[in-house]
């Protein structure tokens, strides 16, 4: 059942892009063949009518937490975590309009000469209107990762399913990586994750997502097409959701 409600035609969508995924061949920044083809296939869903907001990281320019461990003050650190996702929502919002797709980049922290403040009632109507909202600046509370800034934003404005573009193609029972024999799981519960500690995001994410019914698909950003394969209802990567 939970599976049907989660395959059901999806009107609005939220996508978690790592700043890591946007590395490609590059060893720091943005790699342009990467970004250019994860707006294409942002642009194509649009095209089926599906209303797209994108909430995106900072690890490949800036990771607070990385920062804090070296002996920077945490606010800090997670301040300078924040303006690396602004930095790649704008390379974002650039690659989308070359594509012809109206995009808004809406900061949680202000930064009003480059991108609007984030208000949940302009984003929706944003959405409404039919350009993808990327959002930027995680919550703009320090020691909050952009996984829970995904997961509350997704929840805010009422997203069908959150979807979480990782490195591999969904939750495995081991590190698939170290070892080739992991398996993957189809389905999940909410709290087999938190209970196994299964770490696919951080689990103030994941008890919001189970606290308000939102469903979870993990995939590989790097299969192309697969973000297309989920809108049009196959069986990709890993469905995490209530009742399963």
């Amino acid at each position: 059942m939970a599976e049907q409600q989660a395959r059901k035609s999806l009107s609005r969508i939220l996508l978690k892009i790592s700043g890591e995924a946007l590395l490609g061949a590059e060893d720091y920044g943005i790699d342009p063949i990467v970004l250019k083809r994860v707006a294409g296939e942002i642009r194509d869903v649009m095209a089926r009518g599906v209303q797209v907001a994108v909430v995106i990281g900072g690890g490949n320019i800036f990771r607070g937490a990385g920062l804090a461990r070296t002996g920077m003050d945490r606010v800090t650190a997670d301040h300078m975590g924040m303006l690396a996702t602004v930095m790649n929502g704008l390379a974002l919002q650039d690659a989308l309009e070359s594509l012809g797709i109206f995009a808004r980049v809406m900061s949680a922290v202000r930064v009003q000469q480059v991108c609007e403040d984030y208000i949940r009632r302009r984003a929706v109507r944003h959405l409404e209107k039919g350009r993808c909202v990327i959002f930027a600046a995680g919550t703009g509370n320090p020691f909050f990762t952009t996984d829970t800034a995904a997961s509350l934003r997704a929840i805010e404005i009422g997203a069908d399913l959150l979807l979480k573009a990782t490195k591999v193609n969904g939750i495995y029972d081991d590190d698939p990586v170290r070892n080739p024999r992991a398996q993957r799981y189809r389905t999940l519960s909410f709290d087999k994750v938190l209970d196994d500690r299964l770490g696919v995001m951080d689990a103030t994410a994941i008890v919001m997502c189970r606290d308000n019914g939102l469903p979870l698909r993990v995939f590989n950003l790097m299969n192309e097409g697969d973000l297309m394969r989920i809108i049009d209802g196959e069986d990709v990567g890993t469905l995490v959701a209530i009742g399963l």
